[in-house]
């Protein structure tokens, strides 16, 4: 493997962070430096530390970042569930969100539990 840009785990993010950006288009203009703010960077996170992580030079160093993603995904869906509750998007559109992200975390632990096989067959 080359680079980071070739993980599903940030390919997938990559999209999840880019449909974030454009949903949040929609929300209210006194939300752009709140709740819009804070969905974008948790979004954007994931994608960072896996490409952090994936620098690391041990596998131990790599799951520690890959843990931040992970955690960072579960903060936007929290961002999310906060938009659902203040009708800023519709249970369709939240459930779109979760599903993706959800695939995020899955892709994100599939790649912990990789990294944790290569480091006890060292």
């Amino acid at each position: 493997m080359k680079g980071f840009t070739e993980l599903e785990a940030w390919k997938k993010s990559r999209i999840f962070r880019n449909d974030i950006y454009e949903l949040v288009k929609s929300f209210l203009a006194e939300e752009k430096y709140r709740l819009a703010d804070q969905i974008i960077r948790s979004s954007r996170s994931i994608g960072n530390n896996i490409a952090e992580g994936h620098g690391r030079f041990h596998y131990v160093d790599s799951s520690k970042f890959l843990i931040n993603a992970r955690g960072s995904a579960a903060e936007t869906i929290d961002h999310l569930i906060i938009a659902l509750d203040m009708k800023f998007i519709s249970n369709e559109i939240f459930e779109k969100f979760n599903l993706q992200c959800e695939e995020c975390m899955k892709l994100i632990n599939g790649y912990i539990n990789y990294l944790r096989q290569q480091a006890t067959n060292l």
